[in-house]
């Protein structure tokens, strides 16, 4: 008799054989197999809908901590996730169970009768079934890919939209041009729903600008209308009904002190009366997401590093998220010296380039190494020479382990007494190995 978590295991992978693409961004297909089950997506709690290329899943994870802190219950839909599937869709505060999760997808499966849709659409088809079918006060909806077509932009009337930052990405399906991506990324936003929008630039701004013009909503942006910054050691957040003086997020680097002040503006904004002030100072203290600057601090991969190591996480994998990693970094060496070491893994189709500049100056060496079980990763000897050419000290590792012992090595050459701070980061897939091998 096959276990249950091989029988999710199973259902899932039945379910990726139902289109030849992994990605067909269009709605066709979704509304379709929505309508035969009776449209779920239009019963769902009052929904914030969540865009953009870094910090959506962060912003998701402050809105749901300060909701959920005011006794309330959240449907929460993320993607990807990190160790199991189960991870994505979460129903009044609690992840998924085995049991409920097949059932869910052998159902949806039989409605859909073999017809062709991508495994994201069914998935996303399963949650909002799953949403409709149980009581909560809040949804939240992280889009997957874009914002248009993406699956979950079937939603007609949101109590809020979000667009956080946008930058390259997923460059094979949005294409290079900036404006264009910003403009798939702003279709979320739909007339009589307010839109908060995070740190932009110029370009990707103007055109999210434009289309809530052109639908008449109300705009908060950051930098104009609110705003959240580090000020003596806490974190000060600003708009228009007033000033909030805060604890620090439990979430590391000043990226989340700006993902949490839009998590607030979206709160504060909805018109549902989600944000009291002793929800939001509740919810930046009990946050939690993994994989995003998360401390490792148990587990054979920490028991591997040099003694006393600092060892840490995260999932960031193109240039605008090493660019806040790194800030990260560099905030934690002005408060103590360590030497900074990188494992770093990436899919084949990332920037590395880009993404291993942003550590230039920061890092002392680079341990390359191939992310276990991914057919698109890039290898540990392809990365190692991007990363030379980014003007790195590096070397290629054949795992993890053999990628500790490097740094074990060097630590010894380097002749100092400091212990290091190792960071593992360049994908969310390397990140979900990490953390299901050291737990």
């Amino acid at each position: 008799m096959l276990s249950e978590t091989t029988r999710s295991d199973t259902v899932l992978r039945r379910l990726l054989s139902l289109h030849p693409k992994k990605i067909d961004l269009a709605l066709d297909r979704i509304l379709r197999l929505l309508a035969d089950l009776g449209n779920p997506h239009l019963r769902l709690p009052p929904v914030i809908h969540v865009a953009g290329t870094n910090g959506k899943g962060s912003a998701c994870a402050f809105a749901r901590a300060m909701l959920e802190a005011q006794g309330l219950k959240v449907h929460v839909h993320t993607s990807p996730h990190l160790v199991r599937f189960h991870e994505r869709i979460r129903i009044a505060g609690k992840l998924i169970s085995e049991g409920g999760l097949v059932s869910l997808l052998e159902e949806v499966e039989q409605i859909n009768a073999g017809r062709e849709i991508t495994f994201f659409e069914i998935t996303a088809a399963a949650m909002f079934l799953a949403f409709a079918r149980h009581p909560a006060d809040a949804t939240i909806l992280e889009v997957g890919l874009g914002g248009t077509y993406d699956a979950t932009n079937v939603i007609l009337h949101p109590a809020m939209t979000v667009i956080q930052p946008v930058g390259l990405d997923h460059k094979e399906f949005l294409g290079d041009d900036l404006a264009g991506i910003a403009a798939e990324k702003a279709g979320i936003i739909k007339k009589g729903a307010p839109l908060v929008v995070g740190p932009q630039s110029d370009i990707a701004r103007d055109v999210i600008l434009a289309r809530a013009d052109r639908l008449g909503v109300p705009v908060y942006e950051f930098g104009q209308d609110f705003s959240s910054r580090l000020e003596h050691g806490r974190m000060v957040y600003e708009d228009q009904q007033g000033l909030l003086d805060l604890p620090l997020p439990k979430l590391v680097g000043r990226h989340q002190i700006e993902n949490a002040g839009v998590a607030i503006a979206a709160l504060r904004h909805a018109n549902e009366g989600w944000g009291t002030d002793a929800g939001i100072e509740r919810g930046l203290l009990t946050v939690e997401w993994p994989a995003r600057l998360q401390r490792l601090t148990k587990g054979p991969l920490t028991e591997a590093a040099p003694r006393g190591a600092e060892v840490w996480l995260d999932g960031g994998h193109n240039p605008h998220g090493a660019d806040a990693v790194s800030r990260a970094m560099a905030d934690m060496e002005e408060h103590g010296e360590r030497p900074l070491y990188l494992i770093c893994g990436m899919l084949a189709n990332k920037d590395a380039l880009g993404y291993l500049r942003a550590f230039d100056g920061l890092v002392r060496h680079v341990v390359t190494v191939g992310i276990p079980g991914e057919e698109a990763s890039m290898g540990a000897g392809a990365l190692y020479d991007v990363a030379r050419r980014a003007g790195l000290d590096s070397a290629p590792a054949e795992d993890l382990d053999d990628a500790m012992l490097q740094i074990h090595a060097w630590t010894r050459l380097d002749d100092t007494d400091v212990p290091p701070r190792i960071l593992i980061c360049g994908s969310l897939y390397l990140a979900g190995k990490v953390l299901a091998e050291n737990s």
